[in-house]
């Protein structure tokens, strides 16, 4: 007699086991099921030869490929800014860049950048003093440069 009250005591926590892994796994249809439920689906008044070639050309057809993503990678954006950036140089080029990279739109960030111009670099100034100064030679050179380069700051 107990024997076979541990062997019922054994039996039936199995016999559930196997009745909630066969719902887990019901529940979790794999992609192929999910196809082959699909093409019955759509076979249904087909019946003989027709519904065995429907059912195999249904089955082996491959999914129709995902839409590729319309983003472009950091990579790809980085060759394009750089290849747009050339003849571009120091801050010039920077801000290009960090426009170019973002995501915002040419207008928008050229609002922005230009209410935060960065001051014009020493080098820049040189450049357009000496422009303003190129018909001066001597003492009235050097005190028109030094002016120019303080107005600048």
């Amino acid at each position: 007699m107990k024997f076979a009250f541990a062997a019922i005591a054994i039996a039936v926590p199995l016999c559930f086991q196997g009745a909630f892994a066969a719902t887990a796994t019901a529940a979790a249809a794999t992609p192929q099921q999910n196809k082959m439920g699909s093409c019955n689906k759509d076979a249904s008044g087909k019946k003989g030869d027709e519904r065995k070639a429907f059912m195999k050309d249904c089955l082996s057809a491959k999914p129709a490929p995902e839409p590729v993503a319309a983003a472009t990678s950091q990579q790809d954006k980085m060759k394009t800014c750089n290849a747009d950036a050339t003849g571009k140089k120091g801050d010039e080029r920077k801000a290009f860049m960090k426009q170019c990279l973002s995501n915002k739109p040419a207008e928008v960030a050229t609002a922005a950048t230009a209410a935060a111009a960065p001051a014009p670099t020493q080098q820049d100034k040189m450049k357009s003093c000496n422009a303003d100064a190129k018909d001066k030679k001597g003492d009235a050179r050097k005190s028109f440069m030094k002016e120019c380069l303080k107005k600048s700051t």
